[in-house]
């Protein structure tokens, strides 16, 4: 049941995301984002490949493990991709992009859908459960669907799907700090969140003088590093609500620091 809900949900965002892009232009695929200058085609590209990891590592797990081991070796000689030569098929340019990664998603989303959410499968990095591939799968759909919407400056309605995304901010506090080689400055702060809907979330205990409570959307902002925590209407109180909202990171990889105030968005 959870893995139906999930997999609903991810299904979801990116079918709003693929009529979201469905409808520009040929030049705005290659106008540069604010996410790192990368295009809306580079974003495409990142997110088809992210899909396609997923879905070889649940379909044919050895050669997943081989595939990572020759990337891993390529990149050690120096070597950069951004992995679309390991795709079954060529890369395709601009709405055809868009057409290739739109099926490959749904067979994605097929294949989570009757997945047991408890199952392990191989990724870069330590092994996960089937709903954490898919949660960090409805993520990253959901952030990089943001570049593009700030690239043309046009206001997305959002859901309550987003709360996949606060639960993932949320149980990566640990995480943002040991990416960085740093000790967490205390326990987990309260984190109290409004939801698209008016619903009240929260996690961890109460705790009134270690908080981040406000729009949920605003969290999962900053958890995904869209926007600046100043730039949101989120209020963090004590030092190590703080210390976390300043570097938060709910995504895999090198630390990455969060966008200058202003550079993303505005505070509402």
């Amino acid at each position: 049941m959870v893995m139906i809900e999930l997999a609903s949900d991810l299904r979801e965002e990116g079918n709003e995301l693929y009529a979201f892009l469905s409808s520009l232009s040929a030049e705005d695929w290659r106008r540069p984002t604010p996410f790192k200058s990368w295009t809306t085609q580079d974003i495409m590209q990142h997110l088809i490949v992210g899909d396609w990891f997923n879905t070889l590592s649940m379909t044919e797990p050895d050669r997943f493990v081989e595939l990572m081991q020759r990337r891993t070796t390529a990149r050690a000689a120096g070597a950069k991709s951004s992995g679309v030569e390991y795709l079954d098929e060529p890369i395709a340019q601009g709405r055809d992009l868009l057409s290739q990664w739109h099926g490959r998603f749904n067979h994605l989303c097929d294949l989570f859908n009757a997945a047991d959410a408890k199952t392990r499968m191989k990724w870069v990095g330590p092994d996960m459960s089937i709903r954490s591939a898919a949660t960090a799968r409805l993520m990253e759909t959901w952030a990089h669907g943001q570049d593009v919407y700030d690239l043309v400056q046009v206001d997305r309605g959002a859901t309550d799907r987003i709360r996949h995304i606060a639960v993932l901010g949320v149980n990566t506090y640990g995480w943002t700090f040991q990416n960085r080689n740093m000790q967490a400055p205390g326990p987990a702060p309260c984190v109290q969140l409004v939801a698209p809907s008016g619903a009240q979330w929260r996690w961890n205990e109460t705790n009134d003088k270690s908080k981040v409570s406000g729009p949920a959307l605003d969290f999962c902002h900053v958890v995904t590093q869209g926007r600046h925590v100043e730039e949101t209407s989120l209020e963090v109180t004590g030092d190590t609500a703080v210390k976390w909202m300043a570097i938060a990171q709910c995504f895999a990889g090198p630390a990455e620091d969060p966008p200058t105030p202003g550079l993303r968005g505005s505070k509402r």
